[in-house]
Protein backbone atom coordinates (compact mmCIF):
# COMPACT_ATOMS: atom_id res chain seq x y z
CA UNK A 1 0.00 0.00 0.00
CA UNK A 2 1.30 3.46 -0.86
CA UNK A 3 1.83 5.46 2.31
CA UNK A 4 -0.19 8.65 1.96
CA UNK A 5 1.79 11.00 4.15
CA UNK A 6 4.67 13.30 3.26
CA UNK A 7 7.47 10.74 3.24
CA UNK A 8 10.01 13.55 2.94
CA UNK A 9 9.52 14.24 6.65
CA UNK A 10 12.05 11.52 7.48
CA UNK A 11 14.59 13.33 5.34
CA UNK A 12 14.16 16.45 7.46
CA UNK A 13 14.91 14.60 10.71
CA UNK A 14 18.56 14.64 11.63
CA UNK A 15 20.14 11.28 12.37
CA UNK A 16 20.91 10.67 16.03
CA UNK A 17 23.40 8.27 17.54
CA UNK A 18 21.19 5.61 19.08
CA UNK A 19 23.83 4.53 21.61
CA UNK A 20 24.39 8.08 22.81
CA UNK A 21 20.64 8.69 23.15
CA UNK A 22 20.09 5.38 24.94
CA UNK A 23 22.92 6.08 27.40
CA UNK A 24 21.60 9.54 28.23
CA UNK A 25 18.09 8.21 28.85
CA UNK A 26 19.48 5.40 31.03
CA UNK A 27 21.56 7.89 33.03
CA UNK A 28 18.83 10.51 33.44
CA UNK A 29 15.83 8.19 33.89
CA UNK A 30 17.37 4.89 35.08
CA UNK A 31 14.09 3.48 36.43
CA UNK A 32 12.19 3.85 33.14
CA UNK A 33 11.91 0.81 30.85
CA UNK A 34 13.36 1.38 27.38
CA UNK A 35 13.30 -1.16 24.54
CA UNK A 36 16.05 -0.99 21.95
CA UNK A 37 16.62 -4.46 20.46
CA UNK A 38 14.99 -5.08 17.07
CA UNK A 39 12.97 -8.07 18.26
CA UNK A 40 11.55 -5.97 21.13
CA UNK A 41 10.75 -3.01 18.87
CA UNK A 42 9.07 -5.03 16.12
CA UNK A 43 5.68 -5.45 17.89
CA UNK A 44 5.31 -1.66 17.97
CA UNK A 45 5.78 -1.06 14.24
CA UNK A 46 2.11 -0.22 13.54
CA UNK A 47 -1.24 0.57 15.08
CA UNK A 48 -4.60 -0.88 13.99
CA UNK A 49 -3.91 0.17 10.39
CA UNK A 50 -1.39 -2.60 9.88
CA UNK A 51 -0.72 -1.81 6.21
CA UNK A 52 1.65 0.95 7.37
CA UNK A 53 4.70 -0.25 9.31
CA UNK A 54 7.92 1.29 10.62
CA UNK A 55 10.20 -0.01 13.38
CA UNK A 56 11.01 2.84 15.81
CA UNK A 57 14.46 3.84 17.01
CA UNK A 58 13.52 3.26 20.66
CA UNK A 59 10.39 2.47 22.69
CA UNK A 60 10.01 4.20 26.06
CA UNK A 61 7.50 2.89 28.65
CA UNK A 62 7.28 5.43 31.49
CA UNK A 63 5.07 4.94 34.53
CA UNK A 64 5.37 8.41 36.13
CA UNK A 65 4.79 11.95 34.87
CA UNK A 66 8.31 13.00 35.86
CA UNK A 67 9.73 10.37 33.51
CA UNK A 68 7.70 11.76 30.61
CA UNK A 69 8.93 15.26 31.39
CA UNK A 70 12.55 14.16 31.51
CA UNK A 71 12.24 12.17 28.29
CA UNK A 72 10.70 15.12 26.43
CA UNK A 73 13.56 17.38 27.55
CA UNK A 74 16.09 14.85 26.23
CA UNK A 75 14.23 14.49 22.96
CA UNK A 76 14.12 18.27 22.52
CA UNK A 77 17.83 18.59 23.27
CA UNK A 78 18.71 15.98 20.63
CA UNK A 79 15.95 17.09 18.20
CA UNK A 80 14.52 13.55 18.20
CA UNK A 81 10.83 13.21 17.23
CA UNK A 82 8.41 11.56 19.66
CA UNK A 83 5.25 9.65 18.75
CA UNK A 84 2.86 8.91 21.63
CA UNK A 85 0.97 5.61 21.64
CA UNK A 86 -1.84 4.24 23.79
CA UNK A 87 -3.37 0.82 23.18
CA UNK A 88 -2.53 0.92 19.46
CA UNK A 89 -6.13 0.33 18.34
CA UNK A 90 -6.22 3.44 16.12
CA UNK A 91 -7.14 2.92 12.46
CA UNK A 92 -5.48 5.86 10.70
CA UNK A 93 -1.77 5.22 11.28
CA UNK A 94 -1.66 8.02 13.83
CA UNK A 95 0.47 6.03 16.30
CA UNK A 96 2.82 4.63 13.67
CA UNK A 97 6.39 5.38 14.80
CA UNK A 98 9.25 6.98 12.90
CA UNK A 99 12.44 5.12 12.10
CA UNK A 100 14.49 7.97 13.58
CA UNK A 101 12.19 8.65 16.51
CA UNK A 102 11.13 7.56 19.99
CA UNK A 103 7.81 5.77 20.46
CA UNK A 104 6.41 6.90 23.82
CA UNK A 105 4.06 4.14 25.02
CA UNK A 106 1.71 5.22 27.83
CA UNK A 107 0.38 1.73 28.65
CA UNK A 108 1.77 1.77 32.21
CA UNK A 109 -0.29 4.87 33.06
CA UNK A 110 -3.22 2.55 33.74
CA UNK A 111 -4.70 3.60 37.09
CA UNK A 112 -8.16 4.97 37.86
CA UNK A 113 -7.22 7.70 40.33
CA UNK A 114 -10.68 8.76 41.52
CA UNK A 115 -14.36 8.08 40.90
CA UNK A 116 -16.39 10.93 42.37
CA UNK A 117 -20.14 10.18 42.27
CA UNK A 118 -21.09 13.48 43.97
CA UNK A 119 -19.19 15.50 41.40
CA UNK A 120 -20.09 13.20 38.51
CA UNK A 121 -16.53 12.72 37.29
CA UNK A 122 -13.58 10.33 37.26
CA UNK A 123 -9.85 11.08 37.14
CA UNK A 124 -7.93 8.48 35.17
CA UNK A 125 -4.52 7.97 33.65
CA UNK A 126 -4.31 7.81 29.83
CA UNK A 127 -3.65 4.07 29.66
CA UNK A 128 -6.99 3.18 31.32
CA UNK A 129 -9.32 1.28 28.97
CA UNK A 130 -12.48 3.06 27.91
CA UNK A 131 -14.76 0.29 29.20
CA UNK A 132 -12.93 0.12 32.55
CA UNK A 133 -14.16 3.63 33.41
CA UNK A 134 -17.81 2.58 33.14
CA UNK A 135 -17.09 -0.61 35.05
CA UNK A 136 -15.55 1.39 37.90
CA UNK A 137 -18.46 3.85 37.91
CA UNK A 138 -21.20 1.18 37.71
CA UNK A 139 -21.54 0.61 41.51
CA UNK A 140 -22.54 4.28 41.77
CA UNK A 141 -25.15 4.02 39.02
CA UNK A 142 -22.95 6.02 36.64
CA UNK A 143 -21.16 5.40 33.35
CA UNK A 144 -18.89 7.07 30.78
CA UNK A 145 -20.92 7.72 27.62
CA UNK A 146 -18.50 7.55 24.64
CA UNK A 147 -18.27 3.89 23.62
CA UNK A 148 -16.20 3.19 20.50
CA UNK A 149 -16.48 -0.36 19.18
CA UNK A 150 -12.94 -1.00 20.44
CA UNK A 151 -13.86 0.14 23.98
CA UNK A 152 -12.85 -3.20 25.50
CA UNK A 153 -9.25 -2.44 24.49
CA UNK A 154 -8.79 1.21 23.50
CA UNK A 155 -7.36 3.62 26.06
CA UNK A 156 -8.76 6.97 27.15
CA UNK A 157 -5.57 8.82 26.14
CA UNK A 158 -6.01 7.61 22.59
CA UNK A 159 -9.71 8.55 22.76
CA UNK A 160 -8.66 12.10 23.61
CA UNK A 161 -6.06 12.16 20.84
CA UNK A 162 -8.59 11.04 18.20
CA UNK A 163 -11.75 12.58 19.72
CA UNK A 164 -13.31 9.11 19.64
CA UNK A 165 -17.07 8.61 19.40
CA UNK A 166 -19.08 5.41 19.32
CA UNK A 167 -22.62 4.22 18.81
CA UNK A 168 -24.09 6.59 21.42
CA UNK A 169 -22.41 9.82 20.31
CA UNK A 170 -25.59 11.07 18.58
CA UNK A 171 -27.22 11.87 21.93
CA UNK A 172 -24.26 12.01 24.30
CA UNK A 173 -21.53 13.47 22.14
CA UNK A 174 -17.92 12.65 21.32
CA UNK A 175 -14.97 12.55 23.70
CA UNK A 176 -14.64 16.35 23.59
CA UNK A 177 -18.17 16.71 24.98
CA UNK A 178 -17.43 14.38 27.91
CA UNK A 179 -14.20 15.88 29.25
CA UNK A 180 -13.61 18.33 32.09
CA UNK A 181 -9.84 18.64 31.95
CA UNK A 182 -6.67 17.07 30.60
CA UNK A 183 -3.18 17.25 32.08
CA UNK A 184 -0.46 17.28 29.43
CA UNK A 185 3.30 17.47 29.06
CA UNK A 186 4.52 19.86 26.37
CA UNK A 187 7.37 19.23 23.96
CA UNK A 188 9.80 20.98 26.35
CA UNK A 189 8.65 19.03 29.41
CA UNK A 190 6.30 21.62 30.92
CA UNK A 191 3.23 20.42 32.84
CA UNK A 192 -0.06 22.06 31.76
CA UNK A 193 -3.69 21.62 32.77
CA UNK A 194 -6.26 22.33 30.06
CA UNK A 195 -9.84 22.83 31.27
CA UNK A 196 -10.93 22.66 34.90
CA UNK A 197 -13.08 20.75 37.38
CA UNK A 198 -15.93 23.12 36.52
CA UNK A 199 -18.06 22.76 33.39
CA UNK A 200 -16.30 25.73 31.82
CA UNK A 201 -13.08 27.66 32.35
CA UNK A 202 -11.93 31.15 31.37
CA UNK A 203 -9.77 31.99 28.40
CA UNK A 204 -9.42 30.23 25.07
CA UNK A 205 -10.88 26.73 24.90
CA UNK A 206 -7.57 24.90 24.70
CA UNK A 207 -9.18 21.68 25.93
CA UNK A 208 -11.33 21.50 22.79
CA UNK A 209 -8.31 22.45 20.67
CA UNK A 210 -6.21 19.68 22.19
CA UNK A 211 -8.91 16.99 21.90
CA UNK A 212 -8.49 15.36 18.51
CA UNK A 213 -5.01 16.83 17.92
CA UNK A 214 -3.57 13.32 17.37
CA UNK A 215 -0.50 13.67 19.59
CA UNK A 216 0.81 16.72 17.74
CA UNK A 217 0.50 19.27 20.59
CA UNK A 218 1.47 17.41 23.77
CA UNK A 219 1.44 14.17 25.77
CA UNK A 220 -1.63 13.27 27.87
CA UNK A 221 -0.79 12.18 31.44
CA UNK A 222 -4.19 12.49 33.16
CA UNK A 223 -7.81 12.88 32.05
CA UNK A 224 -10.88 13.98 34.01
CA UNK A 225 -14.06 12.68 32.37
CA UNK A 226 -17.72 13.37 33.04
CA UNK A 227 -19.87 10.53 34.37
CA UNK A 228 -23.58 10.29 33.62
CA UNK A 229 -26.40 8.50 35.47
CA UNK A 230 -27.44 5.25 33.84
CA UNK A 231 -30.81 5.68 32.10
CA UNK A 232 -33.68 4.05 33.98
CA UNK A 233 -35.08 2.52 30.78
CA UNK A 234 -33.47 1.51 27.48
CA UNK A 235 -35.16 -0.07 24.46
CA UNK A 236 -33.94 -0.99 20.98
CA UNK A 237 -35.87 -1.20 17.74
CA UNK A 238 -34.54 -3.18 14.77
CA UNK A 239 -36.03 -2.14 11.42
CA UNK A 240 -35.50 -4.05 8.15
CA UNK A 241 -35.58 -2.47 4.68
CA UNK A 242 -35.63 -3.90 1.18
CA UNK A 243 -33.79 -0.86 -0.18
CA UNK A 244 -30.65 0.84 1.17
CA UNK A 245 -31.85 4.25 0.03
CA UNK A 246 -35.06 3.93 2.05
CA UNK A 247 -33.08 3.06 5.17
CA UNK A 248 -30.85 6.08 4.62
CA UNK A 249 -33.82 8.39 4.18
CA UNK A 250 -35.45 6.97 7.34
CA UNK A 251 -32.52 8.22 9.42
CA UNK A 252 -33.24 11.84 8.54
CA UNK A 253 -36.98 11.24 9.05
CA UNK A 254 -36.42 10.08 12.65
CA UNK A 255 -34.41 13.18 13.53
CA UNK A 256 -36.92 15.41 11.75
CA UNK A 257 -39.66 13.90 13.91
CA UNK A 258 -38.00 15.46 16.96
CA UNK A 259 -36.61 12.25 18.42
CA UNK A 260 -32.93 12.08 19.42
CA UNK A 261 -32.07 8.38 19.84
CA UNK A 262 -29.26 7.31 22.13
CA UNK A 263 -27.93 5.37 19.14
CA UNK A 264 -28.97 5.07 15.51
CA UNK A 265 -26.93 2.58 13.49
CA UNK A 266 -27.21 1.24 9.96
CA UNK A 267 -25.78 -1.85 8.24
CA UNK A 268 -26.13 -3.00 4.64
CA UNK A 269 -26.73 -6.58 3.50
CA UNK A 270 -23.08 -7.57 3.24
CA UNK A 271 -22.42 -6.38 6.80
CA UNK A 272 -25.70 -7.93 8.05
CA UNK A 273 -24.84 -11.38 6.76
CA UNK A 274 -21.29 -11.24 8.05
CA UNK A 275 -22.39 -10.14 11.54
CA UNK A 276 -25.21 -12.69 11.69
CA UNK A 277 -22.92 -15.57 10.74
CA UNK A 278 -20.39 -14.44 13.34
CA UNK A 279 -22.55 -13.34 16.30
CA UNK A 280 -26.03 -14.84 15.62
CA UNK A 281 -27.62 -11.59 16.71
CA UNK A 282 -30.98 -12.36 15.12
CA UNK A 283 -30.56 -10.07 12.12
CA UNK A 284 -32.72 -10.65 9.01
CA UNK A 285 -30.18 -12.07 6.55
CA UNK A 286 -32.15 -11.12 3.41
CA UNK A 287 -32.70 -7.46 4.31
CA UNK A 288 -30.99 -4.89 2.07
CA UNK A 289 -30.33 -2.81 5.19
CA UNK A 290 -31.23 -2.61 8.87
CA UNK A 291 -31.47 0.25 11.32
CA UNK A 292 -30.82 -0.18 15.05
CA UNK A 293 -32.48 2.58 17.04
CA UNK A 294 -31.85 2.77 20.79
CA UNK A 295 -34.04 5.02 22.95
CA UNK A 296 -33.38 5.72 26.62
CA UNK A 297 -34.67 7.81 29.50
CA UNK A 298 -37.75 7.59 31.72
CA UNK A 299 -39.91 4.59 30.87
CA UNK A 300 -42.96 6.59 29.83
CA UNK A 301 -40.89 8.83 27.54
CA UNK A 302 -39.15 5.82 26.01
CA UNK A 303 -42.47 4.11 25.29
CA UNK A 304 -43.75 7.27 23.58
CA UNK A 305 -40.56 7.61 21.53
CA UNK A 306 -40.72 3.95 20.49
CA UNK A 307 -44.24 4.49 19.17
CA UNK A 308 -43.21 7.64 17.30
CA UNK A 309 -40.11 6.05 15.78
CA UNK A 310 -42.06 2.94 14.85
CA UNK A 311 -44.58 5.07 12.94
CA UNK A 312 -41.77 6.94 11.16
CA UNK A 313 -40.04 3.70 10.17
CA UNK A 314 -43.26 2.24 8.85
CA UNK A 315 -43.93 5.38 6.83
CA UNK A 316 -40.34 5.26 5.49
CA UNK A 317 -40.92 1.79 4.04
CA UNK A 318 -39.59 -0.61 6.68
CA UNK A 319 -40.57 -4.19 5.85
CA UNK A 320 -40.39 -5.31 9.49
CA UNK A 321 -39.92 -3.62 12.87
CA UNK A 322 -38.87 -5.56 15.99
CA UNK A 323 -38.54 -4.41 19.57
CA UNK A 324 -35.93 -6.21 21.68
CA UNK A 325 -38.00 -8.18 24.19
CA UNK A 326 -35.45 -8.14 27.00
CA UNK A 327 -31.98 -6.91 27.88
CA UNK A 328 -30.36 -10.09 26.53
CA UNK A 329 -31.86 -9.53 23.08
CA UNK A 330 -30.91 -5.85 23.20
CA UNK A 331 -27.32 -6.82 23.95
CA UNK A 332 -27.35 -9.30 21.03
CA UNK A 333 -28.56 -6.60 18.65
CA UNK A 334 -25.67 -4.37 19.69
CA UNK A 335 -23.14 -7.20 19.75
CA UNK A 336 -23.79 -7.78 16.05
CA UNK A 337 -23.15 -4.12 15.27
CA UNK A 338 -20.08 -3.76 17.50
CA UNK A 339 -18.54 -6.90 16.02
CA UNK A 340 -19.24 -5.92 12.41
CA UNK A 341 -15.58 -5.17 11.69
CA UNK A 342 -14.15 -8.55 12.76
CA UNK A 343 -17.19 -10.26 11.23
CA UNK A 344 -16.48 -8.75 7.81
CA UNK A 345 -12.96 -10.16 8.12
CA UNK A 346 -14.54 -13.58 7.53
CA UNK A 347 -15.68 -12.52 4.03
CA UNK A 348 -12.29 -11.57 2.64
CA UNK A 349 -8.60 -12.11 3.43
CA UNK A 350 -8.21 -8.35 3.96
CA UNK A 351 -10.39 -5.29 4.45
CA UNK A 352 -9.75 -1.58 4.63
CA UNK A 353 -11.92 0.35 7.11
CA UNK A 354 -12.77 3.89 6.06
CA UNK A 355 -14.14 6.70 8.22
CA UNK A 356 -15.97 9.73 6.85
CA UNK A 357 -18.87 11.92 7.89
CA UNK A 358 -21.71 13.30 5.79
CA UNK A 359 -24.88 15.36 6.33
CA UNK A 360 -27.68 12.93 7.18
CA UNK A 361 -29.77 14.19 4.26
CA UNK A 362 -27.06 12.90 1.87
CA UNK A 363 -26.90 9.35 3.23
CA UNK A 364 -28.91 7.69 0.46
CA UNK A 365 -27.01 9.58 -2.26
CA UNK A 366 -23.61 8.69 -0.79
CA UNK A 367 -24.53 5.02 -0.47
CA UNK A 368 -25.45 4.94 -4.15
CA UNK A 369 -22.19 6.74 -4.93
CA UNK A 370 -20.16 4.21 -2.95
CA UNK A 371 -21.80 1.41 -4.94
CA UNK A 372 -20.79 3.13 -8.20
CA UNK A 373 -17.23 3.67 -6.99
CA UNK A 374 -16.92 0.07 -5.79
CA UNK A 375 -18.02 -1.18 -9.20
CA UNK A 376 -15.53 1.12 -10.93
CA UNK A 377 -12.69 -0.27 -8.79
CA UNK A 378 -13.85 -3.91 -9.02
CA UNK A 379 -14.17 -4.37 -5.25
CA UNK A 380 -16.90 -5.12 -2.71
CA UNK A 381 -17.84 -2.71 0.10
CA UNK A 382 -19.73 -3.54 3.29
CA UNK A 383 -21.29 -0.44 4.83
CA UNK A 384 -21.64 0.18 8.57
CA UNK A 385 -22.76 3.59 9.84
CA UNK A 386 -23.21 5.66 12.95
CA UNK A 387 -26.14 6.79 10.85
CA UNK A 388 -27.59 9.27 13.34
CA UNK A 389 -24.60 11.60 13.13
CA UNK A 390 -23.65 10.70 9.55
CA UNK A 391 -20.41 8.92 10.51
CA UNK A 392 -19.90 6.13 7.96
CA UNK A 393 -17.49 3.20 7.98
CA UNK A 394 -17.32 1.58 4.53
CA UNK A 395 -15.32 -1.65 4.76
CA UNK A 396 -13.50 -2.27 1.48
CA UNK A 397 -12.86 -5.99 0.89
CA UNK A 398 -9.71 -7.03 -0.96
CA UNK A 399 -7.00 -9.68 -1.16
CA UNK A 400 -3.47 -8.37 -0.73
CA UNK A 401 -2.15 -11.51 -2.43
CA UNK A 402 -3.76 -10.47 -5.72
CA UNK A 403 -1.62 -7.97 -7.66
CA UNK A 404 -2.89 -4.36 -7.45
CA UNK A 405 -5.92 -5.13 -5.23
CA UNK A 406 -4.34 -3.31 -2.28
CA UNK A 407 -3.68 -0.27 -4.45
CA UNK A 408 -7.23 -0.34 -5.79
CA UNK A 409 -8.60 -0.57 -2.24
CA UNK A 410 -6.59 2.45 -1.20
CA UNK A 411 -7.67 4.41 -4.28
CA UNK A 412 -11.32 3.51 -3.65
CA UNK A 413 -11.02 4.64 -0.03
CA UNK A 414 -9.67 8.00 -1.12
CA UNK A 415 -12.52 8.48 -3.60
CA UNK A 416 -15.10 7.66 -0.92
CA UNK A 417 -13.62 10.31 1.38
CA UNK A 418 -13.61 12.84 -1.43
CA UNK A 419 -17.27 12.02 -2.04
CA UNK A 420 -17.95 12.82 1.62
CA UNK A 421 -16.30 16.23 1.17
CA UNK A 422 -18.22 16.86 -2.04
CA UNK A 423 -21.59 16.63 -0.25
CA UNK A 424 -20.45 18.92 2.57
CA UNK A 425 -19.06 16.30 4.96
CA UNK A 426 -15.68 15.48 6.44
CA UNK A 427 -12.88 13.00 5.78
CA UNK A 428 -13.09 11.66 9.34
CA UNK A 429 -15.62 11.33 12.10
CA UNK A 430 -13.64 9.53 14.82
CA UNK A 431 -10.62 7.66 13.44
CA UNK A 432 -8.53 10.76 12.82
CA UNK A 433 -6.34 11.71 9.86
CA UNK A 434 -2.98 10.22 10.88
CA UNK A 435 -1.01 9.14 7.85
CA UNK A 436 -3.93 7.49 6.11
CA UNK A 437 -6.00 10.54 5.10
CA UNK A 438 -3.39 13.26 4.74
CA UNK A 439 -3.96 13.55 0.98
CA UNK A 440 -7.68 14.06 1.48
CA UNK A 441 -6.98 16.94 3.88
CA UNK A 442 -6.14 18.81 0.67
CA UNK A 443 -9.66 18.15 -0.63
CA UNK A 444 -11.31 19.49 2.52
CA UNK A 445 -9.18 22.53 3.36
CA UNK A 446 -7.74 25.38 1.29
CA UNK A 447 -4.16 26.69 1.46
CA UNK A 448 -4.95 29.40 4.02
CA UNK A 449 -6.51 26.85 6.35
CA UNK A 450 -3.57 24.47 5.93
CA UNK A 451 -1.16 27.32 6.76
CA UNK A 452 -3.20 28.11 9.88
CA UNK A 453 -2.94 24.48 11.01
CA UNK A 454 0.85 24.62 10.60
CA UNK A 455 1.04 27.88 12.57
CA UNK A 456 -1.01 26.36 15.38
CA UNK A 457 1.27 23.32 15.44
CA UNK A 458 4.38 25.55 15.66
CA UNK A 459 2.87 27.47 18.59
CA UNK A 460 2.92 24.27 20.66
CA UNK A 461 5.84 22.52 18.97
CA UNK A 462 8.28 24.94 17.27
CA UNK A 463 10.75 22.17 16.41
CA UNK A 464 8.06 19.93 14.87
CA UNK A 465 9.03 16.95 17.06
CA UNK A 466 5.61 15.70 18.19
CA UNK A 467 4.23 13.14 15.74
CA UNK A 468 5.64 14.83 12.63
CA UNK A 469 4.42 13.90 9.15
CA UNK A 470 0.88 13.21 10.35
CA UNK A 471 -2.47 14.98 10.06
CA UNK A 472 -1.40 18.20 8.28
CA UNK A 473 -0.14 18.06 4.66
CA UNK A 474 2.41 20.44 3.22
CA UNK A 475 1.25 22.97 0.63
CA UNK A 476 3.48 21.22 -1.89
CA UNK A 477 1.65 17.96 -1.26
CA UNK A 478 -1.68 19.71 -1.76
CA UNK A 479 -0.43 21.18 -5.03
CA UNK A 480 0.57 17.68 -6.15
CA UNK A 481 -2.81 16.33 -5.06
CA UNK A 482 -4.26 18.75 -7.60
CA UNK A 483 -7.55 19.86 -9.01
CA UNK A 484 -8.32 16.48 -10.57
CA UNK A 485 -9.75 15.30 -7.26
CA UNK A 486 -13.27 15.93 -5.96
CA UNK A 487 -13.75 19.06 -3.85
CA UNK A 488 -16.66 20.49 -1.89
CA UNK A 489 -19.68 21.16 -4.08
CA UNK A 490 -18.44 19.17 -7.07
CA UNK A 491 -20.66 16.11 -7.15
CA UNK A 492 -19.21 13.12 -9.04
CA UNK A 493 -22.58 11.47 -9.69
CA UNK A 494 -25.04 14.20 -10.77
CA UNK A 495 -27.31 11.56 -12.28
CA UNK A 496 -28.14 10.05 -8.86
CA UNK A 497 -31.21 11.22 -6.94
CA UNK A 498 -30.61 13.37 -3.88
CA UNK A 499 -33.12 13.60 -1.05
Amino acid sequence: MNIQYDERVDGRIAAVDKTVLLNEIATTIPEMQVLHLHEDLKPYECDGLSAYRTVPLLVALPDRTEQVQALMRIALEHKVPVVARGAGTGLSGGAMPLEKGILLVMAKFNRILEVNPEGGFARVQPGVRNLAISQAAAPHGLYYAPDPSSQIACSIGGNVAENAGGVHCLKYGLTVHNLLKVDIITVDGEFLTLGSDALDSPGLDLLALFTGSEGMLGIVVEVTVKLLPKPSCTKVLLASFDDVGKAGAAVADIIAAGVIPAGLEMMDNLAIRAAEDFIHAGYPREAAAILLCELDGAEGDVDDDCARVGAVLEQAGATAIRLAQDDAERQRFWAGRKNAFPAVGRLSPDYYCMDGTIPKRELAYVLEGIAHLAEEHGLRVANVFHAGDGNMHPLILFDANIPDEMERAEALGGKILELCVAVGGSITGEHGVGREKINQMCAQFNNDEILFFHALKRAFDPEQLLNPGKNIPTLQRCAEFGAMHVHHGHLPFPELERF
